[in-house]
This record gives C-alpha cells, sequence and structure tokens, in this order.
C-alpha cells in the first residue's frame, strides 16, 4: 500500500512547510505539462497531489495518520484545491501556469525587433565592394511622451484588473480537479497599465514611425542570399530595452559574361577553327586583368581551361576561386568567296579520311543491332 509520507520524500513528523516544499518539487519535476507523452510522469505527479491535498490539510492528515487511506475513501481527489493556492503561485512565477506562456514583468526592458531588407548590387559591385546608401523605416521611442505613452504621467494609472502583472489568472477543470492558468491581461494588454490619456503624438503607443538612411559597406565577394547585419539599427526597445538589429539581404545581378558558383567563375572563350586545329596564344578576361593562355593543336570544343586564384575574392578572408574558361570554337553562318574556295580545298584534303571514319563507325553501330 502506498504510503502518502513516503510519496512525498518526508518523514512522518514534517512540518506544513516541509511538505509544500516537498510538493513543489515533485510538481515541477512531473507535471504532465511538462512531460508530454510521459505516462510514468503522470502517474507520479497524481499520486503526489493525492499525497499533498491529505498531508496538507490537518484534519484529513489526522485521519490518515490514524486509519490509514482506508479513512478517507471519497475524500481524496474531490475537493477544491483550496490548500493549492501558494503552490500553484510558486509554480506560476516559474512557468506561468501549466500549459502557459513564461509569466514576465511587463515594465522589464525588451530588445527591439529586427528589421528586414534587400539591397541589389552588380556583379563589378560584388567583386569589390561597395557603399550603398538604405533607406528604412523603423519604430523609435515617441519624443513627444519619451515612450512613456502620455504627455501627463498622473494618467498613467495601473491596471485594475492585473493590478500591474499584465496577466490574469483563470480556473479551470482537469483531471486533477480545479487547476489555474495565466493570460495575457484583457483589459491593458499585458501592460500592466491603462494610459487615460494617450499621447496625441502617438496614439498613446510610446512609439513613432521614422524613415532613415543608412551608409552601408558592402565587403567584396557578397553573393546572392549573404546577410549584412547592422547592429542597433532595426527597431527600438521597450522599457529602456536595447533596439534590434537590421539584417540586409544581398542580391547579385547575373553578368552577361561571367557565371559565378560560390568563389569560383566561369566563362566561355569563342577560338575559331584554325586556331583549335593549329593551336595559338589566346586570351582570356578576368575581373582584374587579361591573362594570356596558349591552347595546344587539335583542341577541341569544350576544352577548359584553369587559372587558379583569378575567381572571386572569399568573403571575410584574403584569396580568390579559381576561373575556368570553357574554349567553343566558333561557326561562321556567311563566309566570302576566297574563305569558301579554301575550306571546300581542305574538306577535299580531309575528305577520305572522314569518309573512312563514318563507314567504320557506321559499321561497328550496324553490328550492335544485327
Amino acid at each position: 500500500m502506498r504510503d502518502f509520507y513516503d510519496i512525498l520524500g518526508v518523514d512522518r513528523n514534517a512540518s506544513t512547510s516541509d511538505i509544500k516544499r516537498a510538493y513543489r518539487q515533485q510538481a515541477k519535476k512531473y507535471h504532465p505539462d511538462l512531460n508530454p507523452g510521459d505516462e510514468e510522469a503522470e502517474h507520479k505527479f497524481k499520486e503526489a497531489t493525492s499525497a499533498y491535498e491529505v498531508l496538507v490539510d490537518e484534519d484529513k492528515r489526522n485521519i490518515y495518520d490514524r486509519y490509514g487511506e482506508d479513512g478517507l475513501r471519497g475524500d481524496i481527489g474531490s475537493g477544491s484545491y483550496s490548500g493549492f493556492g501558494d503552490i500553484f503561485e510558486d509554480l506560476f512565477d516559474i512557468f506561468g501556469g501549466f500549459g502557459g506562456q513564461a509569466r514576465r514583468n511587463p515594465n522589464a526592458p525588451t530588445i527591439g525587433s529586427d528589421i528586414q531588407t534587400r539591397v541589389d548590387i552588380t556583379f563589378k559591385e560584388a567583386m569589390f565592394g561597395v557603399e550603398k546608401e538604405v533607406r528604412i523605416q523603423r519604430e523609435e521611442i515617441c519624443k513627444t511622451c519619451n515612450g512613456t505613452k502620455s504627455e501627463n504621467p498622473d494618467s498613467i494609472k495601473t491596471c485594475p484588473t492585473c493590478h500591474g502583472t499584465g496577466s490574469v489568472r483563470t480556473v479551470t477543470q482537469s483531471f486533477m480537479g480545479q487547476v489555474m492558468q495565466t493570460m495575457t491581461c484583457p483589459e491593458c494588454g499585458g501592460a500592466g497599465t491603462i494610459v487615460e490619456e494617450p499621447c496625441k503624438d502617438c496614439s498613446g503607443s510610446g512609439r513613432e514611425h521614422v524613415r532613415k538612411t543608412i551608409k552601408v559597406n558592402i565587403p567584396k565577394g557578397v553573393d546572392t542570399g549573404s546577410v549584412i547585419s547592422i547592429q542597433g539599427e532595426g527597431n527600438h526597445g521597450q522599457n529602456g530595452g536595447p533596439a534590434g538589429d537590421l539584417l540586409i539581404f544581398i542580391n547579385v545581378e547575373e553578368d552577361e559574361f561571367f557565371k559565378r558558383r560560390g568563389a569560383d567563375l566561369f566563362i566561355e572563350i569563342p577560338i575559331s577553327y584554325p586556331q583549335a586545329v593549329l593551336g595559338d596564344k589566346i586570351q582570356i578576361p578576368t575581373i582584374t586583368e587579361i591573362v594570356e593562355e596558349r591552347i595546344p593543336k587539335g583542341t577541341e570544343s569544350g576544352h577548359v581551361i584553369k587559372i587558379k586564384g583569378k575567381g572571386a575574392p572569399f568573403l571575410q578572408r584574403n584569396g580568390h576561386g579559381d576561373l575556368y574558361a570553357t574554349l567553343k570554337i566558333h561557326v561562321p553562318k556567311e563566309v566570302s568567296d576566297e574563305e569558301e574556295e579554301l575550306l571546300e580545298q581542305l574538306s577535299s584534303l580531309h575528305g577520305k579520311d572522314l569518309e573512312k571514319n563514318n563507314k567504320s563507325l557506321l559499321s561497328k553501330i550496324k553490328d550492335l543491332f544485327d
């Protein structure tokens, strides 16, 4: 048979304050709202609640000490839990009520919210960095009432509903009887005060919307999706709390020639048919200069030349990525009579070899289907 003293972990001579202290610990540890889905915790919480209901009540405790639990049949769990008041006060101060949000001081300083904006920059600006002017609108403390919500301090009264706490408590019925919960005060909206004469400039909000232009240094190496954080340029905090941050999301416009993947850059370089056949020295543009590279004889279209350290700059560290130049053989749509004659002569020189290679290829493909 269960022993109420053992359940709470106190001896039989424990004082009422000892019993309350022990139950606080059990309730904080095993309450179902703090242990969702844990049936064992729920069972232990019910046991602790039953034990506390008996031992904190002097009459019930005397009956229990003389006759045990049998002497209390029909009494356990049927009361209104009037003896739980200070226990719930303690728990609500920590957890804000079972199933609710943590209770807070409505006059405590709170940090302001962040502001988000987007800045479009060119590919060149992303490669070398740029200073931009960013226009934002943010909430600041009203200069007329200095954030107090009223020009007349005497018109600010403590909320009569919540008595300045910003929250009220309600009693609901649950498996364990009557349980208190906390909610934001509907009268003052959680502020803890009522403003009888609101400030005319801010309509009693204590805030005003201000347009502001900020100069922002965008570092080289940024890419689409990069975020620059400007500390303290967000909305002002409440009750003297610090302002939030300004978060600038970067969007880099695509370049006509360069493609980017991280810090690596990619570019296509057109070469002529004679250059591909005979080999040549070609010029390849980078973001800072033009470099010369030699291509070998018989270079095919799609050949890639890697130029180390000529890509985009790394963000917030030294160095650059690499540049990859893909060679594309340029085939002209129109040729002069002289060029056409030379090409026909070249074709006749290579015609037999090409015909032989084509026959060999066709023969191999035919064998696959025979």
